[in-house]
């Protein structure tokens, strides 16, 4: 999670769920949500490394369908860096509006992939402060590009990526959000582009 100071709305008594936490959960989440994957393969390819989570907290698998709790369960959902990989993002959206309250999103911008083109993700996404455009990765010629960006990609995992933190919002989105919100299938890149010095609307 890049953003962790952006989470400042969960009470003393929220009950937390967590989804796709990886090996890091946040320290406040109570529940942990993770998909059955059918192979350490996949795990490790979704997940981007073979760190294993190790933790105390409860631990609910699922089959990446609908999520296996009542309405209204939680108070308060963490979904960071999985919107990405969600193969149906309005049903994935509709099961944490239906599950919890508010909580809090966090994916990377369309500038991150275009940079590095991460196999297991779907989807480019971008929050207006109103609704969600969405954008399938596959609907573009993204991977004319892709010795290039195996090339950068290469160079992220040397340890070479500082530069991200010094301009993060131009590759990463985080917000709360208190209510439930639209997604908007879009095939303007413009929709997915935060102009660079503009004022960021979201928390």
């Amino acid at each position: 999670m890049f953003y962790q100071n952006k989470i400042k709305n969960i009470q003393e008594n929220d009950r937390v769920l967590e989804i796709g936490p990886g090996n890091e959960p946040f320290h406040r989440s109570d529940v942990l949500l993770e998909l059955e994957y059918n192979s350490n393969e996949e795990r490790i390819r979704q997940f981007g490394h073979d760190q294993v989570l190790h933790t105390d907290k409860q631990i609910v698998y699922y089959n990446g369908l609908t999520f296996p709790f009542p309405d209204k369960s939680f108070d308060y959902v963490i979904c960071s860096h999985v919107l990405e990989h969600v193969d149906d993002v309005e049903f994935f959206l509709s099961e944490i509006f239906r599950v919890s309250k508010r909580g809090y999103f966090e994916y990377p911008l369309l500038p991150y992939d275009y940079l590095y083109n991460i196999d297991a993700h779907l989807n480019f996404l971008k929050f207006n402060g109103h609704e969600m455009f969405l954008m399938k990765k596959s609907k573009t010629d993204l991977n004319y590009f892709k010795p290039i960006q195996d090339f950068f990609l290469s160079t992220l995992r040397a340890g070479y990526g500082d530069f991200l933190s010094k301009a993060d919002y131009c590759f990463f989105e985080g917000f709360e959000w208190d209510k439930p919100f639209k997604v908007k299938i879009s095939d303007n890149l413009k929709d997915f582009i935060e102009p660079v010095g503009k004022t960021v609307i979201n928390n």
